[in-house]
């Protein structure tokens, strides 16, 4: 008995030989562990020469595993094998003179260490390397602190509130050091000379806002703005995907993508699930090489909810809007639709009224608000949300005139009020609410209209109850967030007669094809 079990387990434990790195827990949503599979696959776009090259430089900035300097160690070990027939001896230069990487924290540095010499430290008794004369080899953390100007840090916008010196010595700083680099500092890593900068950067930081993670402060845009400052011949690096339709704060840094024509391929999942399993990023995320020799259109290939993947080629600025389309069956459906009279011109801003969402939570900061009160002359019904994410929920109260700041000369018309926040990954959208004069709303919704008539609303609704309006929207969406340019893509109609998706095909003149893209891809989610 005792022999045949041996067996069994010696059969089990040769069967499965699972990389310890696939294994661990993410720290959080923001700084998430990148799977072995998911590194190689990084590395496979770069061009395979670089690791027959003893002089190729790889630069990790944001170390948490390891995982990166490690496949690409052992990719420089095979590579090198001519080179350097001496296996020592081939280690040692590859790990003193080709990888380098900065690590996120202490801990992420030693388990870095690890993954990459076999020993917390680099210089221990049991390291593959012999030659480092110190602990940490050429894997970094050094401690630093947030410079604070007005409120938030200077290099990386921390909150003083959030990550300030009242907390410092209860949490983890978040001070990353490759972005709190100074100008010298830079210098010095420029005459380092990398050829390859690859990472899984953090992606955002708590602005102590309570804001859903969708709103939280990106960051990880300033790792790739960064890294572009040392000057590699490739940049690879794999973030979420919501920069390329929206995104707090990444305005600029998605204007100045879409103007570099040196990214000469994207790998874009809307399922964050498929590079990171058991993670939710809304939006999804990407991976992308960027060449510095490289100057033209990018080998785009977008991975739908399901997996499948469809390959384009094209220039990632486009003729119809400010951010990246990302899937190319989009493309021929937006030419047709495409009109600068769009649906957003009849999409208010934020806040409509100038109402902000906290009234059903915090009413006594409005002494104008008063659930007691019923529609009369002197006040008006407002919709708005009470609870918190997850748990809030739709409330209708009244509020007296003196509360209202903008669009007075709405609050008598006809209008639909449009949620600001849904899951990104869905083409249906909440319930919309059908207010007519003297319904009102908190920023929780946009405005739309306003309409002379209960017929033109009606027939605004029912347009945006069809297909045609869903996927076009969906197309504009891309982030839990909803504001007035998501709507650019969807045409405007004449709301004096109703819409139905069969009229709409027909007025747009779209194939078959088109058409059962867009029916094959609401209809599963419904």
């Amino acid at each position: 008995m005792g022999n045949e079990f041996l067996s069994a387990f010696q059969n089990v434990k040769d069967a499965y030989k699972p990389d310890i790195l696939t294994c661990l827990a993410n720290l959080s949503n923001d700084e998430v562990f990148t799977p072995p599979s998911l590194a190689n696959q990084i590395l496979g776009m770069l061009p395979q020469e670089l690791f027959e090259s003893k002089d190729t430089k790889f630069l990790d900035p944001a170390c948490k595993s390891g995982i990166f300097l490690r496949e690409i160690a052992r990719r420089l070990m095979k590579g090198l094998e001519k080179i350097i027939p001496d296996e020592q001896e081939r280690r040692n230069h590859i790990f003193t003179k080709q990888i380098f990487g900065i690590a996120i924290t202490e801990l992420t540095a030693q388990m870095s260490r690890r993954s990459v010499y076999c020993s917390k430290q680099a210089n221990g008794k049991y390291s593959v390397c012999n030659e480092f004369a110190n602990e940490d080899g050429n894997i970094k953390f050094t401690p630093i602190l947030h410079t604070f100007k007005n409120g938030n840090c200077v290099y990386c916008g921390a909150s003083e509130k959030e990550y300030g010196e009242k907390v410092r010595n209860k949490l983890e700083s978040h001070a990353y050091e490759f972005i709190h680099l100074t100008e010298k500092q830079i210098k010095e890593m420029q005459e380092m000379k990398f050829d390859v900068i690859i990472g899984n950067p953090p992606y955002q930081l708590s602005d102590g806002s309570g804001a859903s993670t969708d709103a939280a402060m990106p960051i990880y845009n300033k790792f790739v703005e960064q890294a572009k400052k040392l000057n590699p011949r490739y940049l690879t690096m794999i973030i979420p995907s919501r920069w390329m339709v929206g995104g707090r704060g990444l305005n600029e840094f998605r204007e100045n993508c879409l103007e570099d024509l040196h990214f000469k391929e994207i790998h874009d999942f809307v399922d964050a699930s498929q590079c990171f399993p058991g993670v939710h990023i809304d939006g999804g995320v990407c991976y992308f090489l960027w060449d510095k020799e490289y100057k033209g259109k990018v080998n785009y290939f977008y991975a739908d909810e399901k997996g499948k993947v469809t390959y384009s080629k094209h220039y990632l600025k486009n003729d119809y809007s400010d951010k990246v389309i990302r899937n190319s069956k989009y493309i021929s459906i937006i030419e047709k639709t495409f009109n600068s009279n769009n649906f957003s011109n009849i999409v208010s801003f934020t806040q409509p009224f100038g109402i902000r969402k906290d009234l059903f939570n915090s009413p006594s900061k409005y002494k104008d608000y008063d659930f007691s009160l019923h529609l009369t002359g002197n006040s008006y019904k407002i919709y708005g949300v009470k609870g918190i994410k997850g748990g809030a929920k739709r409330q209708v109260g009244y509020v007296t005139k003196n509360i209202i700041y903008k669009n007075n000369d709405a609050i008598d018309k006809y209008k639909l009020f449009f949620t600001t926040s849904y899951s990104s990954d869905a083409i249906n959208f909440p319930d919309i609410i059908i207010a007519g004069p003297d319904e009102i709303c908190t920023e929780t919704f946009l405005m739309i209209g306003p309409f002379d008539s209960a017929m033109e609303r009606d027939n605004c609704y029912s347009y945006m109850q069809t297909n045609f309006f869903k996927i076009l929207l969906f197309m504009g969406k891309g982030t839990m967030q909803v504001n007035k340019s998501v709507f650019n893509f969807i045409p405007i109609q004449d709301f004096s007669k109703s819409w139905t998706d069969e009229e709409l095909y027909k007025k747009y003149k779209l194939t078959q094809a088109e058409i059962d893209f867009i029916e094959a891809t609401i209809r599963p989610i419904e």
